[in-house]
């Protein structure tokens, strides 16, 4: 078979049997290209392929001044493919001899919550439609802790202001529902009735949409991109005069670590993030330590 072949096949393995998310399926086709961009420099096919071969390319990759992090995701990438060309082909297991290198976990960085709450407050100044919409997907955003992907795809269909939840579609298409606090939902609400039918009209014209945070692109009506929000917060960051950089996903983590402080035990912020395993939450127990530590010096006796 072909190395194009391959590749494709691989792809398609990736969207029907692995159901992989479309940022890992970006990453890993991202990460196969290269690999296969190197080999051709080497004059080297797929059915060609050898241990020295990989090596050298991982050695490339190291010489280059990639991280840890990055160099664990290509090496899982190969591993997936190897594994999926021994299954499908019968071809020989490379990704056996390869190992993932260990790399240090770095604690989130988070904003202090008087820090969220000056950003909160600047996003109010802002009163054009567009801006509303910025400020409700922001709150939105903080109180619940999306991922940035999730919250731009987020649909009318899935609020419910009955329960005060939004319906999302988190990870690998696995839909999850997010409590929300009763003022945001109102915001929401009010959002809904007045700003969004005129974000949907263009030229006296109305448009149907679900996205809950739509958007014209090139005429076209479709929820807003994350790089979109992104340059919002930043600009909102900016005006809030705060002195470090915010991103959307460290707000997830500044909620993370605020429910934490005020005493939200780990399972519960497993289940509001919509990750797999606990495991993943832990990093956020320093907070806690730290929390308690500053407790401790300030209460006893004789600290």
């Amino acid at each position: 078979m072909h190395d194009k072949d391959l590749i494709t096949g691989f792809e398609r393995y990736l969207l029907t049997e692995r159901r992989v998310s479309r940022n890992t399926f970006d990453a890993y086709t991202s990460d196969l290209a290269q690999f296969i961009e190197y080999l051709t420099t080497q004059h080297v096919t797929l059915g060609a392929l050898n241990e020295v071969m990989i090596k050298s390319f991982l050695k490339h990759l190291k010489e280059s001044g990639l991280g840890a992090r990055s160099m664990a995701r290509k090496i899982s990438c190969l591993k997936t493919f190897f594994n999926y060309t021994h299954e499908q082909e019968g071809m020989e297991n490379f990704g056996q001899a390869l190992f993932t290198p260990r790399h240090e976990k770095r604690l989130p960085h988070y904003a202090q919550e008087k820090d969220i709450e000056q950003l909160l407050e600047t996003s109010h100044q802002e009163k054009t439609d567009a801006g509303i919409r910025n400020r409700v997907m922001l709150y939105v955003l903080y109180s619940s802790g999306m991922r940035i992907s999730e919250l731009v795809n987020a649909t009318i269909a899935g609020v419910n202001f009955f329960e005060c939840s939004i319906t999302i579609s988190g990870k690998g298409g696995k839909q999850r529902m997010i409590p929300m606090p009763e003022d945001v939902m109102s915001m929401v609400k009010e959002y809904l009735e007045s700003t969004h039918p005129r974000l949907t009209r263009k030229q006296g014209e109305s448009y149907t949409t679900d996205a809950l945070f739509p958007t014209f692109y090139g005429g076209v009506l479709r929820p807003v991109t994350r790089q979109s929000f992104w340059l919002y917060l930043n600009d909102l960051v900016h005006k809030a005069g705060l002195t470090n950089t915010l991103s959307p996903h460290q707000l997830r983590h500044s909620l993370a670590t605020h429910l934490l402080k005020r005493g939200v035990n780990l399972r519960s912020i497993q289940m509001l993030l919509g990750h797999e395993t606990i495991n993943t939450v832990q990093i956020y127990t320093h907070v806690e330590t730290d929390h308690l530590r500053k407790i401790y010096d300030k209460k006893h006796s004789r600290s």
